[in-house]
């Protein structure tokens, strides 16, 4: 089961359709997936910035901004 971490903020158009498509992706999969808003803490805030979303693994990010589908379906299948 693979552990996913997506960094958003609320009311982005880019969040909004990264999620959309995360999800259409890891459906009826048996991975987490774990939600965290950048603006509900200063550090994220600042440490994210503008770079939003970004999709986190174990191991790092997988990608950000657009979700990059071989990637992440590479990163399912290792784990």
């Amino acid at each position: 089961m693979a552990a996913l971490t997506l960094y958003y903020r609320q009311n982005c158009h880019l969040c909004e359709d990264f999620l959309a498509q995360l999800q259409d992706l890891i459906n009826g999969q048996s991975h987490t997936l774990t939600l965290v808003d950048v603006d509900s803490n200063a550090e994220l805030r600042r440490d994210f910035g503008s770079k939003v979303p970004v999709l986190i693994g174990t191991h790092g990010e997988l990608c950000y901004y657009e979700l990059d589908r071989q990637s992440l379906l590479g990163y399912l299948s290792s784990s």
